[in-house]
């Protein structure tokens, strides 16, 4: 995923560019800061702590809190199968014209095959490159936001993780959850354009 988007940004004239992402694509922002330095001059990644530190600091909060990560992984197609025969259920409750999307886009069986892939991915070849660069760090400047009211505030001491995976890394937490683009667009903004223009 980080190199079709180095391709895509390519194409579109960018060798070098600044890079967001909020969750899954907060992964894919890590990666891709590592495996393509030259081309990231910033990157902000929202309410994650990098992929291998979860996997390796799993507790019994942080297996509550993420046992779709556990569930996800299983072999195809069991988890699929459970989430398409109950698809509200797994969604679960939502506001408004976001959650109308999430259901939409996950009432295509092929969107949940994929998602499930993708954190079969994570559980597999994305560790092995992980565990592979534990000793090297993003060098471009990192910022690191989280909801304080989310799982990631909640169990994890943040900036102290990703300060032993980025050179230069800064960031804190926001009164919201999971969704900090949704909880507090503005002010979730406003983070990253102060940090973007530096």
């Amino acid at each position: 995923m980080a190199l079709d988007q180095v391709e895509v940004m390519k194409h579109f004239g960018f060798n070098r560019f600044a890079l967001v992402g909020h969750d899954r694509g907060a992964r894919v922002t890590h990666r891709l800061a590592l495996d393509h330095p030259g081309v990231v001059t910033r990157a902000a990644v929202l309410d994650i702590v990098p992929t291998l530190y979860l996997y390796t600091h799993v507790t019994r909060e942080v297996a509550t809190a993420y046992y779709h990560w556990f569930f996800l992984i299983r072999p195809a197609p069991f988890p699929e199968t459970l989430i398409n025969n109950s698809l509200e259920t797994y969604i679960g409750p939502g506001r408004g014209e976001p959650q109308a999307e999430f259901l939409r886009a996950f009432k295509n069986p092929a969107t949940v095959h994929a998602m499930c892939e993708d954190y079969r991915a994570g559980a597999s070849i994305d560790l092995e490159h992980d565990e592979t660069d534990l000793n090297r760090k993003i060098a471009c400047p990192l910022l690191v936001l989280w909801g304080l009211q989310g799982n990631v505030g909640r169990l994890f001491d943040v900036m102290a993780i990703w300060r032993e995976r980025a050179a230069d890394v800064r960031g804190r937490g926001l009164p919201a959850g999971h969704n900090l683009q949704l909880d507090l667009p503005e002010q979730t903004l406003a983070e990253l354009r102060v940090f973007l223009r530096a």
